[in-house]
């Protein structure tokens, strides 16, 4: 990734919603529009959301110990996830709560009424700086992956947070100002309420959305298949291997992969030459795959028998006899 692309995303991000926040509470005070007020909360759990953000990549850095020895690069899914959770939900729950509100006892926008567009409208343009830094980072890692396939896929936490985020900003600040609009037009506050309970079903879906994927970040993802096939052919690319009988990956982290393989040595090698084949053999697989940070090879004998049953198992392999860098 680009942990530095991800970052650059992030600061773009926070810059951009903390001067968002503060224009849309000044115009909450100035004109009582729950829009405004939802749009205000939306912004500052945004910020929350590049804070947590920046705190998950800090943490991730610690060094490992003997109580955490795969170190803490889930970290950053973790704290990925309370984005989602947390913040995403807490803002959705009180824009619905506001729109309750405001349905039920709407009022019209008397004072300053020019305030709340002009403020929607600059943050429209803030918010779309940071979409579009969001947009051109990820660009530089997704290929030729869709959108959709990208946020499903990506193992690093941050672009993905970043671009449903803004998205979600942006077509709020619309919905924002649809509601203001349509309440300025026709001196009916029902149609605030209306805006501000749109945006809270939008954080919502969101919310949903992030954690679904955070899930299964945080539960463990294997390497993906072009990883998988350059690990394999990297492991069977060298005399020492006869063949890879099976093998498990998993992320540790998004920049760092765990990789277990039984595989197959000839019947007649001696200890020295098998561990300098598993040498050798690791550092094919860094060599291909960089990622592959910890890595367990077992020696044993090919049998096809025995190959069939553990092919169809779902356990990881053992990796008792093996040698880790």
């Amino acid at each position: 990734m680009s942990t530095e692309g991800g970052t650059k995303a992030i600061l773009a991000a926070l810059a951009a919603n903390l001067g968002i926040a503060v224009t849309k509470f000044v115009a909450f005070f100035l004109t009582g529009s729950s829009s405004m007020l939802a749009e205000a909360i939306h912004s500052v759990a945004d910020s929350g959301n590049q804070g947590l953000l920046l705190l998950g990549g800090k943490q991730a850095t610690k060094q490992a110990t003997s109580r955490h020895p795969f170190g803490y690069g889930r970290e950053r899914y973790i704290y990925a996830f309370i984005v989602a959770v947390v913040l995403f939900f807490v803002g959705g729950v009180f824009a619905i709560y506001e729109a309750w509100h405001k349905i039920s006892h709407p009022e019209p926008i008397e004072s300053w009424q020019w305030v709340p567009v002009a403020v929607l409208v600059a943050a429209i343009a803030m918010e779309g700086f940071s979409f579009r830094t969001a947009i051109a980072e990820t660009r530089k890692i997704k290929g030729k992956a869709t959108w959709v396939q990208f946020i499903r896929r990506a193992k690093e936490p941050e672009l993905p947070v970043i671009l449903l985020e803004d998205f979600a900003a942006l077509v709020g600040l619309v919905l924002a100002l649809f509601g203001v609009g349509l309440t300025l037009i026709t001196g009916n506050g029902i149609w605030d309420g209306v805006g501000t309970a749109a945006i809270g079903v939008l954080l919502i879906l969101v919310a949903a959305v992030l954690a679904v994927e955070m899930k299964s970040l945080l539960v463990g993802e294997a390497a993906t298949p072009e990883q998988v096939d350059a690990i394999e052919a990297a492991i069977s690319n060298g005399p020492e291997v006869e063949r890879v009988i099976h093998m498990r990956t998993v992320h540790l982290g998004p920049d760092e992969l765990l990789v277990a393989a039984k595989i197959a040595v000839r019947h007649n090698e001696t200890a020295d030459e098998i561990a300098r084949g598993i040498d050798a053999a690791e550092e094919r697989i860094r060599a291909a795959v960089p990622i592959a940070r910890v890595i367990y090879l077992e020696p044993d004998i090919y049998r096809a028998s025995k190959a069939g049953e553990t092919d169809k198992t779902t356990a990881p392999a053992t990796v008792d006899a093996a040698e880790a860098h």
